[in-house]
C-alpha cells in the first residue's frame, strides 16, 4: 500500500475520485453509484489505499454537503443535479417597506405555525430583555421553492406585548403575514432599527431533513432582532440559509459625500 500521509486522509482521496468521476462523465446528473462494498473494493486497488464502506459512507456524506451527491432513504446515493444559488437579500430597496418575515425579492411560498404560551428558552430571553421561561409566541417558518424547503425561520415574540391583542399571531389575524413592522404599528408601537447578526453553523439533524441536505451540512443562521424607538426588543428570530444554495447580500446606503 502506498503512504498517504501526503494525500490527505483516504475518505478525501476517495471523494477526490468521486469528483473527478462525475467530471469527467463518467457518472452522470441522476446516475446511481454503484454500493459502497462495491467502491470499497474498487478504491482499495485504484487508490492503493485501505479503504473500507464507512471510508465510503465519510467521503459521500462530504460530497452531498457540496452538493455533488444525493442519498435517497432505501434507495441508494445518487449524482445530484446542480443547485441554482439564490441571493438573500437582507436590505430593501427604498420605499419598499417589509411585506413579513419573508427576504425581499422571494418568489416562492411559505408555510408557518404559531404557538403562543411557549416559555422562553434563555438565549432568546437574553436577546429580548425578557426572563426565561416568559410566555411568547413562537412562530415557525418553512420557505418553498417548487413545493421543497429551501430555508427556515423561527420568531419569537413576547406575550407581554402582544398578548390579547388582534396581531398575537403573526400569521392569524387583520394583519396576517404583513411583518412585524406593520403588526406592532397597530399597537401604537414604532420599529426602529433591526440588528442581525449572521454566522456559520452546522445544519442539525432535524434541520437537514427538513431541507433535504446532509446532516452536518454548512448553513448561516441570521440571529435578527427588531428594537422599538425605546430600545426595546420587540421581535427576535433565527433564519437558517442553506450555505450551497443561498448568498446573503446586504446592500448598505451611504451618506451623500460632505454631509
Amino acid at each position: 500500500m502506498a503512504d498517504s500521509s501526503s494525500e490527505g486522509a483516504p475518505y478525501l482521496q476517495v471523494a477526490a475520485a468521486i469528483r473527478s468521476r462525475i467530471a469527467d462523465g463518467t457518472w452522470n446528473v441522476g446516475d446511481r453509484l454503484p454500493s459502497r462494498g462495491e467502491l470499497a473494493a474498487e478504491f482499495s486497488k485504484t487508490l492503493r489505499i485501505s479503504v473500507g464502506e464507512n471510508v465510503v459512507r465519510r467521503a459521500q456524506e462530504l460530497l452531498i454537503s457540496e452538493g455533488l451527491l444525493e442519498g435517497r432513504a432505501g434507495s441508494g446515493t445518487y449524482v445530484r443535479a446542480p443547485v441554482a444559488r439564490r441571493t438573500l437579500h437582507r436590505t430593501s430597496p427604498p420605499g419598499a417597506g417589509q411585506a413579513g418575515i419573508a427576504p425581499t425579492g422571494f418568489t416562492g411560498t411559505w408555510e408557518a405555525d404559531s404557538t403562543a404560551k411557549v416559555p422562553a428558552p434563555p438565549a432568546i430571553a437574553d436577546r429580548l430583555s425578557i426572563e426565561p421561561g416568559d410566555p411568547c409566541v413562537r412562530t415557525v417558518y418553512e420557505f418553498l421553492t417548487d413545493r421543497q424547503p429551501v430555508m427556515l425561520a423561527t420568531s419569537w415574540e413576547p406575550m407581554a406585548i402582544t398578548g390579547g391583542t388582534v396581531v398575537v399571531l403573526p400569521e392569524g389575524g387583520p394583519l396576517a403575514g404583513t411583518g412585524v413592522i406593520a403588526r406592532m404599528a397597530q399597537l401604537g408601537i414604532t420599529v426602529a432599527r433591526v440588528v442581525e447578526r449572521p454566522r456559520p453553523v452546522p445544519a442539525d439533524r432535524e434541520q437537514a431533513h427538513l431541507l433535504g441536505i446532509a446532516t452536518g451540512s454548512q448553513a448561516t443562521l441570521i440571529e435578527r432582532t427588531h428594537y422599538d424607538t425605546a430600545g426595546r426588543a420587540v421581535e427576535t428570530a433565527d433564519i437558517l440559509v442553506p450555505a450551497d444554495r443561498w448568498d446573503v447580500e446586504y446592500d448598505i446606503a451611504l451618506p451623500e459625500p460632505g454631509t
